[in-house]
């Protein structure tokens, strides 16, 4: 086997049912080429998910969980992998019919990458930005947060998050790829010990990549080959137009909180150690701060 896909899916059929038809219209072109593939759907207890696997892909492997989030929706299925590669796919995207060919077809001839992602594209056609991104240290992260790289999009200086310096349309070496499309040989996976569960959603992407660059690989970014992603689906946060997804104002809430906590796991797992003790007391104020404007926000207006 070829590729194993993952797609790790909550409440989203609709926009599974599309994911999923079109990884199958990319399978001729994968078999074509020589490759193989498998499906492996990991659901985190939908509840209107199971009839549709059953009655319109019951060729794919599918794995019912209780809602244990991104990170450990992606571990359950880690046995049931028997690929050369595995894909991280968002159920919210849909793939062109060449590109698993074109991403294997990378992979296989560069073999000091660990990691690929390709150009990930928004339904009103803007780049998805969080496709590269920057290690959060403490400056990018200052930047990011106080809006500083949307009033200089393309300084070196303060646009180092989302690489707003570097043209979309050329091949990268960046420091963090979005879970949404992610290729990785499995060997690469099974030395890195694949996700962190601490992270319940968001920043776990970040973590992986941290860990594939410790690991001494580099991470790609390749944008001539694209998907389309209707982003924030399943996090019940999607403004994109013809996209309309209900979303539990409790799992709003969870999904709020996460991003925060995320920040605060990465911050103590890979840089309190490298900042003076007042450095991180600041920061970590920051955050909570940060988390309680966040909440209060949700519980006036009920929006992520």
């Amino acid at each position: 086997m070829t590729l194993s896909i993952i797609v790790s899916t909550f409440n989203i059929r609709d926009l599974l049912r599309d994911c999923l038809e079109s990884v199958k219209r990319a399978e001729p072109s994968l078999k074509k080429a020589g490759y193989s593939m498998e499906v492996i759907v990991s659901d985190n207890g939908s509840d209107d998910t199971d009839e549709m696997m059953k009655k319109d892909f019951p060729e794919m492997k599918y794995s019912r969980n209780g809602n244990v989030g991104f990170s450990r929706s992606n571990n359950i299925v880690r046995d049931k992998c028997t690929g050369k590669y595995i894909l991280m796919l968002n159920a919210d995207t849909t793939v062109d019919e060449n590109t698993f060919v074109q991403s294997l077809k990378y992979m296989e001839e560069h073999s000091d990458v660990g990691a690929m992602t390709c150009k990930i594209v928004m339904t009103d056609g803007s780049l998805d930005k969080d496709a590269r991104r920057s290690f959060p240290t403490p400056w990018v992260a200052f930047t990011h947060m106080s809006m500083l790289d949307r009033l200089f999009p393309t300084s070196k200086i303060f646009a180092r998050y989302w690489y707003g310096y570097l043209s979309p349309d050329i091949e990268a070496e960046v420091d963090v790829l979005e879970g949404a499309y992610c290729l990785i040989p499995k060997v690469v996976m099974d030395k890195i010990d694949w996700y962190d569960e601490d992270y319940f959603l968001n920043g776990e992407d970040i973590d992986l990549c941290w860990k594939i660059k410790e690991a001494g690989y580099k991470i790609m970014y390749v944008p001539s080959i694209k998907i389309s992603h209707y982003k924030g689906a399943a996090k019940g946060k999607t403004q994109q137009p013809g996209v309309k997804v209900k979303v539990d104002p409790v799992i709003k809430k969870k999904v709020l909180l996460a991003g925060a906590d995320a920040m605060k796991i990465f911050y103590n797992k890979h840089y309190r150690s490298r900042y003076p003790a007042a450095m991180t007391a600041v920061i970590l104020s920051g955050i909570w701060i940060m988390k309680q404007i966040r909440l209060a926000k949700f519980n006036l207006s009920g929006k992520i």
